[in-house]
């Protein structure tokens, strides 16, 4: 099902933001930590959802409060209505990118693990965010390595041509041209991929 812009999806001039008594500085307090977005990025099959699950396992260790937005399960929810055309992936990733504000104002660490391969969204959604609270992080690896592993059998189908639109075949990619974070998963484990990633928030300040 492909998303549909609407003459009513705009803001109504009705409806005034309302600012709550508790604020973001007095929930930053509170977590005691800095909120950001990581927002993973790679191919299917990269490891982008394995890497956040240990980056947020090793977050909770330490302490700190954490909400892992991961694509597939998402799309079991809010945003089932899309499919996988081109306008229909810059709509999720429009979507998430509103999520994710919405969590780093609570005071959290946000991950997303979405393959959003199109630089220009990726950059929409750190625009809706405020300085430092965006962090592109680039699980990189090969396609053929991805092909490999193939987890969900998803290369084979869009090989076959039984999936249409699938990034990486039919479907581009455009890698990240300068992600804060860059992991090169190819000759490492997921704990050191994990590691890492922890190890860069610590040096960056923000855990």
């Amino acid at each position: 099902m492909t998303y549909i812009k609407k003459d009513n999806d705009s803001v109504s001039d009705d409806i005034v933001w309302h600012n709550t008594t508790v604020t973001h500085q007095d929930r930053v307090k509170l977590k005691r930590q800095q909120p950001v977005v990581l927002w993973f990025t790679g191919l299917s099959g990269s490891g982008k959802s394995t890497v956040a699950n240990a980056v947020e396992s090793k977050l909770l260790s330490l302490g700190k409060h954490s909400y892992l937005l991961d694509g597939d399960n998402v799309r079991h929810g809010l945003n089932k209505d899309l499919g996988f055309s081109d306008a229909d992936r810059i709509e999720n990733i429009r979507r998430i990118g509103e999520v994710a504000k919405l969590f780093v104002d609570s005071g959290a660490i946000v991950l997303t693990a979405f393959i959003s391969p199109f630089i220009s969204d990726r950059q929409q959604a750190r625009e809706l965010l405020a300085e430092k609270q965006f962090l592109e992080v680039f699980i990189d690896t090969p396609l053929e390595i991805c092909e490999q592993r193939d987890p969900k059998g998803l290369y084979k189908k869009a090989r076959k041509g039984e999936i249409k639109n699938f990034t990486g075949i039919d479907s581009k990619y455009e890698a990240p041209l300068n992600p804060e974070i860059h992991v090169k998963t190819a000759n490492k484990s997921i704990e050191e991929c994990a590691e890492l990633v922890v190890k860069q928030l610590m040096e960056l300040g923000y855990i």
